[in-house]
């Protein structure tokens, strides 16, 4: 699994999250309201000046008792007197919850909601960001498909024993042989999608050099890619001669139609092991790096 797509699984797991949290949040405070809950801070105020339901039931009083009750309430039944039952004033009714739109909302939950919000909305603005970036559409530059001229404008450069290059798609096209032979090596060591170009002589190199990324020059005198940061020696078609570097270079698949030559840069495929040599070239002249 790459490492966008693990990337995009964390951004995913990040946004549910958050959608919990927010969910989670309202549904307390809505159950909080209908419950007619005490905040922290009021159950704090009555504890610290001593004061609740109690504390509003007069003093002095003593509560009537069961039987006391019920003798009052024969009594009131049958005429033969009256209740003689003192009087206590009844504890104050605990009121049920008020409506929001008659008091609006507390300055605590207004900071609540517009923190989890503002989280919410960077959160998802993040990962759209992201998602673009991993995914991005591209139509024309280094990473589409690149025209990158007519075969005579191609024939005229490579006949000059120089390769052609393009510095939009940062690749340098040169000329494969075709011969049975040479055809037959190639398939058994590059991708269907490379043999194509092969077929119709032209082969599309990366100018990265795949040792540590330096841009890789084209040296007259041996006709070699010789990468001049390290050493790293490449023959005309991109397979490894000499250097640190791991591999040959990475290349591109060439289509050709119509008279033009066109170069998809959106995939890179891996330049072939060490020890290939399915064009035979040999070393022209002495070396540049």
């Amino acid at each position: 699994m790459s490492s966008g797509v693990i990337l995009a699984i964390a951004i995913g797991i990040v946004v549910v999250l958050a959608i919990v949290l927010l969910a989670t949040t309202s549904a307390r405070r809505d159950r909080d309201a209908a419950l007619g809950v005490l905040s922290r801070e009021t159950k704090q105020r009555d504890t610290a000046g001593g004061a609740g339901l109690d504390a509003v039931a007069p003093s002095g009083v003593e509560p009537a008792t069961g039987k006391e009750i019920e003798k009052a309430a024969v009594l009131e039944r049958t005429g033969g007197g009256t209740v003689a039952i003192p009087a206590r004033a009844a504890p104050p009714s605990v009121s049920g919850p008020i409506d929001p739109e008659t008091y609006g909302q507390t300055r605590r939950q207004f900071l609540n909601r517009g923190v989890v919000g503002l989280m919410v909305v960077s959160i998802t603005g993040f990962s759209a960001t992201m998602i673009a970036f991993l995914w991005p559409s591209v139509s024309a530059g280094f990473g589409a498909k690149i025209n990158a001229g007519t075969v005579s404008d191609v024939e005229k450069l490579l006949l000059t024993k120089q390769p052609f290059y393009n510095p939009v798609g940062r690749f340098y096209i040169n000329h494969y042989p075709t011969d049975a032979g040479t055809l037959a090596k190639a398939k058994k060591v590059y991708s269907p999608a490379l043999l194509n170009g092969m077929q119709a002589g032209y082969v599309a190199l990366y100018q990265r050099c795949v040792h540590l990324g330096c841009r890789v020059p084209w040296c007259v005198s041996s006709q070699w890619f010789e990468c001049p940061c390290h050493g790293s020696k490449y023959n005309r078609v991109g397979e490894k001669k000499g250097g640190p570097a791991p591999r040959g270079l990475d290349r591109f698949a060439v289509t050709v139609s119509g008279g033009s030559i066109t170069v998809d840069t959106g995939v890179i495929y891996v330049g072939p092991p060490i020890g290939t040599n399915t064009s035979g070239q040999g070393q022209d002249g002495p070396h540049c790096a």
